[in-house]
């Protein structure tokens, strides 16, 4: 990810957050099979802080689930077949994460800077957060750890999702939407049919590219201009204290 100083988040309790609030990750990987080399996969992912599980790295961990007709997971149980007691993927795996709001921006939007010197060309506002780390695979939810292992990430990621973005405040449904709701059969054969997916973070970079660095005058002109104020008054500080 290339990233201008200006629009780079350093955080990453302020990156994981993100994660938490923008759940649809893209996983890519890159591995030597009998199907294509790279591949891409949208899954919803659950966020585990640093220190906030046993298995957590020092940066956090990921986890998600996802079909095992999936030609990703297909490609990735191959490389894995000479092993089988090893469920780490050799190499290293990416997600990415954009936020919920982008949009193009026309030299129109630059009420300030065009008038004065014409000095503008089209961009695209738009934030996003890349994770590399190593990937470990639970294929068969027969065995205790892959079946422990799926079943959590399915009731927490539930959860996260049913609160979260549903946001459950009363009402004739009060109460989210929970993997118990489910017949237990039910939920044994989806099971079966999904593997689970763990990625211990290695590397957390992330931006939130919203002309900040332009005049205010400039800013006010776009047409996300909430966030792009936003992140405006945040990189304004940030240039007075040095």
């Amino acid at each position: 990810m290339f990233i201008q100083s200006a629009h780079e988040e350093k955080d990453t309790s302020a990156l994981l957050q993100f994660i938490r609030e923008n759940a649809l990750g893209m996983l890519v990987t890159g591995i030597d099979s009998s199907l294509d080399f790279l591949q891409c996969t949208h899954v919803p992912f659950v966020v585990d802080l640093p220190g906030e599980a046993e298995e957590s790295s020092p940066r956090g961990r990921l986890r998600a689930h996802i079909a095992k007709q999936n030609p990703q997971v297909k490609g990735m149980i191959e490389a894995l077949e000479n092993k089988p007691n090893v469920l780490e993927l050799e190499q290293d795996v990416l997600v990415v994460f954009n936020g919920k709001h982008d949009h193009y921006v026309t030299p129109k939007y630059y009420v300030e800077t065009k008038p004065d010197s014409g000095k503008v060309v089209p961009t695209w506002n738009y934030s996003a957060v890349q994770v590399y780390g190593k990937l470990s695979l639970y294929y068969d939810s027969k065995t205790t750890e892959a079946g422990n292992f799926i079943m959590q990430q399915m009731k927490d990621l539930s959860q996260h999702l049913e609160t979260s973005v549903m946001g459950y405040t009363g009402g004739e449904r009060p109460q989210p939407w929970k993997v118990g709701d489910a017949p237990e059969k039910y939920i044994e054969l989806m099971q079966q049919n999904i593997v689970g997916i763990e990625i211990r973070v290695d590397k957390i970079q992330g931006k939130h590219k919203m002309s900040q660095e332009m005049r205010p005058g400039d800013r006010e002109g776009n047409a996300i201009s909430f966030l792009v104020k936003e992140r405006g008054v945040l990189h304004d500080e940030k240039r007075q204290k040095y």
